[in-house]
């Protein structure tokens, strides 16, 4: 009589986005994927993210980039504006030197959606859980869950750990120690999505407003009122956090008066219902993997949204992992050193490019805001552009476009 082999089981830690297409490559290679999530349901905001080549070549083998869509449109265009109003022809959004496709504009929710939609029923997934504890040995990983509702523990065996939970990740620290590997690079920011455009803008019309040290951007869409984010450069971080995030911001962009569309977004900031705020921080790490414990996503990496590749690194990196432990059956610890190697140059190039381009989101200072201005200039005129590339060569940010996660 034969037997079967028993299906391998992984514990995938967060139901965010890389949690998800991590989950649902798992199950499509063959494994059991059990998820938790410390949120009593699934998280259905969001704000604004781009998906660049990357990430549109890992949804669309794993079966969901036509629901996912796009929210962008031949007549999206964006405004450099001052506080008094005045406005100036700005970059066309998902213009960027390099990359040949323009990046879909999308809600994170659009994503997260799709990507649980595509989940098979039998997948399970538990909110209000957490791990506590995990030990391993060769062969499985020992994980203990509390259910916070309930507030009971189980201990159970799995085959695989994967933390997609966050740049303040558990599983890290629970599997790697309580070692700092946040790196901050002393910047906050707050976003939210608005219900309508900012007024005197039409739908598909988006403003900047760039000062050293400050920012305001408005991401619009053809069929949806526009993201908002502010970014500011921050010496305290945890300062920052001691009063409502709202004052916060409205300090940093002090103590000049506003002017009436700033403080229009400082308003609908304040009356969001869901908004963020937060410090920009990467992760830095010598290793993504001990034992049979895996990092992905933010969990690992976090390239940081000044990056724009949050969305499609995740992805492509849970895609990438399923295929490669699909590739080398009963070899975990093979499968997730090949898998590193291959991530691994991908991310430390969006990590680089995110310093860089967080000088276009937000220049850090009166030089860094004439250069912007200056290569503002240059990238709006076409035959500008065509005169001065050979002189001036801008950052070249293709690699926004590798099928990394490709087997």
């Amino acid at each position: 009589m034969t037997g079967t082999a028993r299906q391998p089981r992984a514990l995938v830690v967060g139901l965010g986005l890389a949690g998800i297409a991590t989950a649902l490559r798992l199950r499509q290679v063959g494994w059991e994927p059990v998820v938790v999530e410390r949120a009593p349901a699934r998280r259905s905001s969001g704000y604004f993210i781009f998906l660049f080549g990357t990430g549109v070549s890992s949804a669309r083998r794993l079966g969901v980039l036509e629901e996912i869509g796009d929210r962008a449109g031949p007549q999206l265009a964006s405004y450099e504006i001052n506080r008094a109003g005045r406005r100036t022809s700005g970059r066309s959004p998902g213009m960027f030197p390099g990359v040949t496709t323009k990046p879909r504009h999308l809600l994170r929710g659009d994503v997260e959606k799709a990507l649980f939609n595509a989940l098979p029923d039998d997948v399970e997934i538990r909110f209000s859980t957490v791990p506590t504890r995990i030990t391993q040995d060769a062969s499985t990983a020992e994980v203990t869950l509390h259910d916070t509702a309930a507030d009971t523990y189980v201990t159970e065996r799995f085959d695989l750990v994967v933390g997609t939970d966050g740049l303040r990740s558990s599983v890290r620290r629970l599997a790697f120690g309580d070692q700092d590997f946040l790196r901050p690079l002393n910047y906050m920011v707050g976003a939210t999505a608005l219900d309508e455009p900012v007024a005197g803008f039409g739908l598909h019309e988006g403003l900047i407003l760039a000062e050293p040290g400050r920012s305001a951007w408005t991401f619009p869409f053809v069929n949806r009122g526009p993201s908002l984010m502010f970014s500011y450069r921050a010496d305290d971080i945890d300062a920052e956090f001691k009063r409502p995030a709202i004052e916060s911001i409205r300090a940093a962009f002090g103590p000049k008066p506003a002017g009436p569309v700033l403080e229009s977004l400082f308003s609908r900031f304040e009356q969001a219902p869901d908004a963020l705020f937060d410090s920009v921080h990467q992760v830095k790490m010598d290793n993504w993997h001990r034992g049979r414990v895996v990092l992905v996503g933010d969990a690992a990496w976090c390239v940081t949204l000044y990056a724009g590749m949050g969305a499609s690194s995740a992805i492509a990196g849970g895609e990438l992992l399923g295929s490669l432990l699909e590739r080398h059956p009963g070899d975990v610890a093979d499968a997730l050193r090949i898998w590193e190697s291959r991530m691994r140059p991908f991310i430390h190039t969006e990590q680089n490019s995110a310093l860089i381009m967080r000088r276009s989101f937000t220049p850090h200072d009166r030089k860094e805001q004439l250069l912007r201005t200056a290569m503002l200039r240059i990238m709006t005129k076409p035959r500008l552009a065509k005169a001065v590339g050979k002189v001036v060569r801008g950052p070249d940010f293709s690699n926004k476009e590798l099928d990394v996660a490709a087997v």
